[in-house]
């Protein structure tokens, strides 16, 4: 056996770590120049080179455990979470444990993990990224992964992309945990403390990043500046008084992404604010006359708008200086009136209903642009939610007032152990190398994909592409299909749903006014003839089940309607079909009017295209893919350099912090 001083420690609570293990905050240097170009354009690790012999190893060990008795395969369990712990999951017996995993999972589910997923369970135990193509069971190979570290006495976070997925997947492993002897926990938002702490102090928690997220931020409030001071540990190992209250989490461990590139990329520009309410009747007055003057301004004599931010013109100042005579004190001042009004115009302009947010009970609710779902508990700042709620006549929530901050790529890189997994990894890379230093390791496909993939198709207006949506849906139902439609927003959606029953086809609708509904949508999705029509709520983590016979007919025909902003997202929703070796097909039907072509093309150029477009066949196909390809890539590299300046923004704001002794 090796003795635990000639190894590093594992990454637990303890006498070595602390009461509150995590990574110091310290950001890596950026290497320059020839190394760093290499380092970027290395190609991704191979996980099939290596693992395919380990998974093989871990399923004849299987085997010899089936003729065990309970009691017998019990003791097996015990002997190896003794071993795990005094080895740890590198040196110890990792094979023989994920052996034991399968093992359980056969006796209380009925499920044997294929070879991809231990080599994807494999991946993720040496802390790195496993892309697993969608419907190849990533949510499995997490749950090996996860109980093979938790056996060892690590503290595992799953992380979920929604609380949707937290209740699914714990529920779902719920007995081959409780087999091995472990407790698995939920966190979800709106959770009361204790319930919180009942979580965390399970051997799995499963969670969202964002509660997560922000209840290390809580945890940062309540234990003080210097994390890793000698009079933390000495309180958390005696639990004197001058403890003080007890934090929710066990410290940052071990962390397991599922669709990482999700939350490590698209949500990556999004700060997490720990704030208080304040509300101030001035400063509504304030917000209030911001939008009546914004409401006389045009464009572009007095504005106009770039990149979805606003720039004032001068002819626009000048008047803001002579309608300031009576005003409320605060307009007096040049700056602050600019700021508000700025906001006032993105308040009008910029932010659309039903696309970035939804009215739900006279309340106004943001609409998260990646996953199409309701963002619950976040609020725009600097004014914004109250402007968006008086433009809406809603009664304005109190300001905002920050207490703590942090993004996910300050977050992340301080689990002690990091890993994750998603379909759709190779694009991002690079970047996930640069920010949080993950290797992508790919996992070959388990059978040959059967997805057929139609092509695409760019009309010249939105009512043309729908016209076609709706004849290519009757033709597929005729056929017994089902048929699964993707759109951009609550409002495409809900657009789409009246033509389609202007036209006499019945469907389903799973947006964010639908969340409720998810799961009973989900689960007839699959049916003959049923039509589903969905935001990017059905992008990620939806498995769509193939009724009886649907297999026969063809399985899913999915038609994406919607530009995303990245070729990755499009992967996503054409992972819904022809998942696990089943048959199925996608197709992409858009128009010039899409939001992301209005963005990026001059007025002239979408003239031009409109009249090369014909009605029934629209663009020719190579100048469609030319332009929409064109489209992404701009967009791609917009928002890598955003993420890119918000990362030089965000060192800046944590070194100024630390030598103010402020939160984060």
């Amino acid at each position: 056996m090796l003795a635990r001083s000639h190894m590093e420690p594992l990454p637990i609570p303890g006498i070595v770590l602390g009461g509150y293990p995590e990574r110091g905050v310290a950001r890596r240097a950026e290497p320059d120049g020839l190394w760093r170009w290499i380092r970027e354009y290395l190609p991704s690790l191979e996980a099939g080179s290596d693992g395919k012999p380990f998974a093989s190893e871990v399923e004849a060990r299987r085997q010899l455990l089936e003729p065990l008795s309970d009691a017998s395969f019990q003791l097996v369990v015990d002997y190896l979470r003794k071993q795990l712990f005094h080895q740890g999951c590198e040196h110890g017996p990792r094979a023989q444990a994920m052996a034991c995993v399968g093992e359980a999972a056969r006796r209380v589910m009925g499920w044997v993990p294929f070879p991809t997923q231990i080599m994807a369970a494999r991946v993720l135990l040496q802390n790195r990224l496993a892309e697993m193509q969608t419907g190849e069971g990533k949510t499995f190979a997490i749950a090996i992964a996860a109980s093979v570290a938790a056996m060892a006495g690590i503290p595992v976070h799953v992380i979920t992309a929604n609380e949707y997925l937290v209740r699914r997947d714990a529920e779902l492993f719920r007995l081959l945990y409780a087999r091995l002897g472990l407790a698995v926990g939920v966190v979800l938002h709106g959770q009361e403390s204790d319930a919180r702490h009942q979580a965390y102090a399970s051997d799995i928690t499963y969670c969202t990043a964002k509660e997560l997220a922000f209840d290390y931020l809580k945890d940062g409030l309540l234990r003080g500046p210097a994390r890793h001071d000698l009079q933390h540990r000495v309180a958390d190992l005696t639990g004197g008084e001058d403890r003080g209250p007890r934090p929710l989490l066990r410290g940052l461990c071990m962390a397991i992404v599922d669709e990482a590139d999700s939350v490590l990329i698209d949500e990556a520009g999004m700060p997490l604010i720990l704030a208080r309410m304040r509300q101030s009747q001035a400063e509504v007055a304030e917000l209030r006359q911001a939008l009546r003057v914004a409401r006389h301004l045009h464009r572009p004599r007095h504005f106009d708008i770039q990149d979805e931010r606003v720039e004032l013109t001068e002819e626009a100042r000048t008047l803001l200086g002579k309608l300031v005579h009576g005003a409320v004190p605060v307009w007096q001042d040049p700056r602050r009136r600019e700021e508000v009004l700025t906001q006032a115009l993105s308040a009008l302009h910029c932010y659309a209903r039903d696309r970035h947010y939804v009215l739900r009970e006279g309340k106004v609710c943001i609409v998260d642009q990646v996953t199409g779902r309701l963002a619950e508990g976040r609020a725009w700042s600097r004014g914004l939610q109250q402007l968006i709620e008086l433009k809406e006549g809603c009664e304005p929530t109190g300001r905002q007032e920050p207490m703590a901050q942090i993004t996910y790529q300050r977050f992340f890189p301080r689990y002690l152990r990091l890993a994750g997994t998603s379909g759709t990894l190779a694009e991002s890379r690079r970047e996930l190398r640069a920010d949080y230093g993950l290797r992508v390791s790919t996992v070959p496909l388990r059978t040959r994909s059967a997805r057929q993939d139609l092509g695409m198709r760019l009309f010249r207006d939105e009512s043309t592409k729908w016209h076609h949506v709706v004849e290519r849906t009757r033709m597929a139902c005729a056929a017994g299909r089902p048929v699964l439609i993707g759109t951009d927003s609550v409002g495409a959606s809900e657009r789409l749903s009246r033509i389609l029953s202007a036209a006499g086809v019945e469907h389903a609708v799973l947006n964010a006014r639908q969340d409720s509904e998810e799961s009973s949508v989900v689960a007839r999705a699959g049916e003959s003839g049923r039509v589903t029509v969905a935001t990017n709520m059905a992008g990620r983590g939806t498995d769509i089940h193939l009724g009886p016979g649907v297999a026969e007919r063809g399985g899913l025909h999915v038609i994406n309607g919607q530009l995303n902003c990245e070729r990755r997202i499009d992967r996503q929703l054409h992972g819904r079909a022809a998942r696990q070796g089943d048959p199925g097909s996608v197709e992409t039907l858009l128009s010039l009017d899409e939001p992301i072509l209005l963005k990026h093309w001059p007025n002239p150029a979408l003239r031009l295209l409109r009249a090369m477009a014909t009605r029934e066949g629209g663009l020719p196909r190579w100048l469609a893919g030319w332009v929409t390809g064109t489209t992404q890539w701009l967009e791609e590299h917009s928002l890598r350099a955003a993420r890119r300046e918000l990362i030089r923004r965000d060192g800046f704001n944590e070194r100024r912090l630390a030598m103010t002794g402020a939160k984060e």
